[in-house]
């Protein structure tokens, strides 16, 4: 009976994860403040190997593109913390990830696509 709940639970727990799926994506700002936020979040711990040139996520080369990369790695690798998708309000959540060249995938939870960085 025990080992039934321990696996139901589990299993809810497993869908309710993939349902909150969260993105941190560059909602305002020019090109200068884009190319600010890339530099910080790559400096602070984002993995942005995947907009370096020939990297899955480097076309299109905007820096919007890439800052939304960037600040969604770097809000996923710090556990989603409240406040880690600011950006000096350059920033904002979305439940929807953007529109995105093929090859190119964002993560959307801190355990995606390897080690988690706190």
């Amino acid at each position: 009976m025990a080992v039934h709940f321990v696996v139901s639970l589990l299993l809810l727990l497993a869908m309710a994860d993939q349902s909150e799926a969260a993105y941190c994506l560059c909602s305002s700002g020019n090109d200068a403040a884009f190319q600010k936020n890339i530099d910080y979040a790559c400096g602070a711990g984002a993995d942005c190997s995947a907009i370096l040139q020939n990297g899955a996520c480097y076309n299109p080369n905007t820096a919007r593109d890439h800052c939304n990369y960037a600040v969604n790695s770097y809000y996923q690798r710090k556990g989603q913390i409240t406040g880690s998708c600011d950006f000096a309000g350059t920033a904002s959540l979305s439940q929807t990830a953007p529109n995105v060249a093929s090859g190119c995938v964002y993560p959307s939870s801190p355990r995606f696509g390897g080690r988690e960085l706190v």
